[in-house]
């Protein structure tokens, strides 16, 4: 039983799911960009590349392709989603690196099957390739290590593609969000967590019977790895009371309507719990979609006018629809915090466990919350 208790949190969970993972593609564009620039300086492609991941892993990658010019070089990596059924299995992500001026920095680029922002609402401005924060800066710190290594000075110009990625970003979201041109890189980890229902679903099963039988009282439920983080910084909570929650937020709380813990906390970004204010049980994307009509009328309830209404329902996510309402001082945040207690209450059935709900933006900022409410 003592080993049992050991094997909690998110890690564990993922290993009793038996379901190999996999890698984003802003971790293969890191691999890609640390052989590319090591070429550059040295001559020489490395080969495996292996890279630190934010969480501490440091996979090895092989190159796909590489080519070396006097001005740039370029090296590939084939995406590995591991079990996850993911459209980008197998994409070669490519990055081409070039001397930059003098204090330029780390520059990007959107080459060829990489998208570029054209819709406001990401966390990106309009007109930059669609490369998010975590994987810039992954790359950031790739390009100062090499540096460092062989006597560079940092200042780079990176240019991403992506394989037929104009072609695979069309059984995306991408089109609708406004990314045009190819497919985003992506990854908060670098890891992809594999996708499977019945074994994930067993997986949180398992991972609550643990939390139980350490005598946790408080457990928390969270749709990813930054959740998760703003979970154990609001609460110290230890490993073994985290669930990875993923998308299937009605899974925990059935399982815990019967097999209760006296107080959980759900953590997710606000897209994904909006859909469950909205009662939807499962939060993937394939089989919810946030509801910008049900944001709009929860903005009028929040003491909304008109005008902020119709451009809640017009936005083109539900981070910009947040930021309208707070610009308007409607706490549209703790509107869809509350509203999701609601119904995971509802869920619950009476069983004794209080919820209280956080939701978060992509940068793992609080944007709203709803304080400990127990059965009604």
């Amino acid at each position: 039983m003592a080993e049992q208790q050991a094997a909690g949190g998110r890690a564990a969970q993922l290993e009793r799911s038996g379901l190999r993972p996999g890698w984003t593609t802003g971790a293969c564009a890191t691999a890609a960009t640390t052989a590319a620039y090591t070429a550059l300086l040295t001559g020489a492609f490395p080969d495996p590349v292996a890279v630190t991941l934010p969480g501490g892993r440091q996979p090895s990658f092989a190159l796909a392709a590489e080519e070396l010019t006097p001005d740039q070089a370029m090296a590939g990596v084939v995406k590995d989603a591991g079990d996850d059924p993911d459209v980008t299995h197998g994409a070669l992500v490519r990055a081409t690196v070039r001397l930059g001026p003098p204090g330029s920095g780390v520059v990007f680029r959107a080459g060829p099957g990489v998208g570029t922002v054209t819709k406001p609402g990401l966390p990106l401005p309009v007109g930059e390739p669609a490369v998010n924060p975590v994987p810039r800066q992954l790359i950031r710190d790739a390009v100062a290590a090499v540096a460092a290594r062989h006597g560079g000075g940092g200042d780079v110009t990176v240019v991403l593609s992506v394989d037929h990625g104009e072609e695979i970003a069309r059984s995306t979201w991408n089109p609708r969000l406004g990314i045009l041109g190819g497919l985003s890189i992506l990854g908060t980890t670098g890891v992809v967590v594999p996708y499977s229902c019945s074994a994930w679903i067993d997986s949180i099963r398992r991972g609550i019977d643990v939390a139980r039988a350490a005598g946790h009282a408080h457990v928390a439920g969270c749709t990813g790895a930054t959740s998760e983080k703003v979970a154990v910084a609001e609460y110290g909570l230890p490993e073994d009371a985290l669930l990875d929650m993923g998308d299937f937020a009605g899974a925990v709380l059935k399982y815990l309507r019967r097999h209760p813990v006296p107080r959980l906390t759900i953590a997710g970004g606000f897209a994904k719990l909006s859909k469950l204010a909205a009662g939807h049980l499962d939060l993937h994307s394939g089989r919810s979609q946030v509801d910008k009509g049900f944001l709009a009328e929860l903005a009028r309830a929040g003491g909304g006018d008109e005008a902020l209404v119709g451009a809640v329902a017009r936005a083109n996510t539900a981070l910009e629809a947040v930021r309208l309402c707070a610009a308007a001082g409607v706490p549209l945040g703790d509107l869809v915090a509350r509203t999701a207690r609601q119904q995971a209450l509802g869920v619950l059935r009476g069983s004794p466990v209080a919820v209280d709900v956080i939701c978060i933006d992509r940068a793992g900022s609080v944007v709203g919350r709803a304080a400990p409410a127990g059965p009604r």
